[in-house]
């Protein structure tokens, strides 16, 4: 076995506390994750073991420290997930920050992201599938931002299916709207998170930004737009035609669903995974598939997915 040590320079002390997290929460990971032994002395991190041991936590603390010249701070499940693709042996990061509003940027946390965020860029039209928590309609809804603040689209529209899952609009209190509203609601979450309150308001005032049921684009022809139809799974075959039928000249469109949790009746064949079939050889379209891996949600929603995913396998 061969014994190495290296040294990592992290510029001053503010930054290693910010690099180790607080009480050395971030450390603990790592040293729990990889068998190397880490200290500090004068702001530099040591590393010593064996040649595998120091590389893998060698590459952690470097990609932690380029993420912290990005931004202000790191949380434990970015260390998680950095540390789990390095011992994992998957490939680093290397996609352009999202910009969505002044001095705040959106990062691609894990592979799978960063090339869905590249597809978007590179392509007029994106499908991508996965399990919840993977990113699918933030990360599109953020890409979306950065065109409207870079002036390459004069407008966002997000639209959903108001399907039921296994509840009854009817049922429900309030008037029409009161009863859709409900389903629009992540992606309103994913704009508020983007942009200050009052000028989401005033974009959805102005027409600037739409947020509307899948219902209510039939008959529309949307020119330099950037839409996103969220939940496509639940689309019937003739609404993904009608919605996809809709992008005019100088848009972008973005569909992202899950296939494994699809509320349609059981006769019903899904729009989305009929439209993944029909697309495939079409120039300008590009399918991306994320997976558990890239679940940046709370630790447990990853070990949920799998625990269902294999569930579904014992039962198939």
């Amino acid at each position: 076995m061969c014994m190495i040590e290296a040294t990592i320079s992290v510029g001053n002390a503010e930054n290693l506390i910010l690099l180790l997290g607080a009480q050395d929460q971030h450390l603990k990971q790592i040293r729990s994750a990889i068998p190397a032994k880490i200290s500090t002395r004068d702001g530099k991190i040591l590393v010593q073991g064996d040649e595998d041991n120091v590389l893998q936590a060698t590459a952690v603390f470097e990609e932690l420290r380029t993420r912290l010249d990005r931004q202000d701070s790191l949380d434990p499940d970015v260390v998680s997930q950095v540390i789990r693709r390095v011992t994992n042996g998957e490939e680093s990061l290397d996609s352009k920050p999202i910009g969505v509003r002044g001095g705040r940027a959106i990062h691609s946390r894990t592979p799978g992201q960063a090339k869905y965020v590249e597809a978007i860029r590179s392509n007029a039209l994106v499908f991508c599938t996965g399990p919840a928590g993977t990113g699918k309609t933030y990360l599109a809804v953020a890409t979306a931002v950065e065109a409207l603040r870079a002036q390459q689209i004069r407008k966002i529209v997000l639209v959903r299916p108001a399907v039921e899952a296994g509840e009854s609009l009817g049922f429900l209190p309030g008037d029409l709207q009161a009863k859709i509203n409900p389903y629009l609601r992540p992606l309103l979450d994913a704009l508020q998170d983007m942009m200050d309150y009052d000028q989401m308001r005033l974009y959805m005032d102005e027409d600037v930004i739409e947020v509307v049921p899948l219902a209510y684009m039939r008959g529309r022809t949307l020119n330099q737009a950037f839409i996103i139809l969220d939940e496509a799974q639940n689309t019937t075959v003739s609404q993904m035609k009608m919605f996809l039928t809709r992008m005019g000249e100088g848009s972008q469109v973005v569909v992202s669903g899950d296939t494994s949790q699809t509320d349609l009746s059981s006769h019903t064949k899904s729009g989305l995974i009929d439209a993944l079939a029909r697309l495939r050889n079409i120039e300008g379209f590009a399918r991306v598939t994320l997976g558990t891996t890239d679940i940046v949600r709370h630790r447990l929603v990853q070990e949920i997915v799998r625990a269902y995913e294999e569930g579904s396998k014992k039962k198939k």
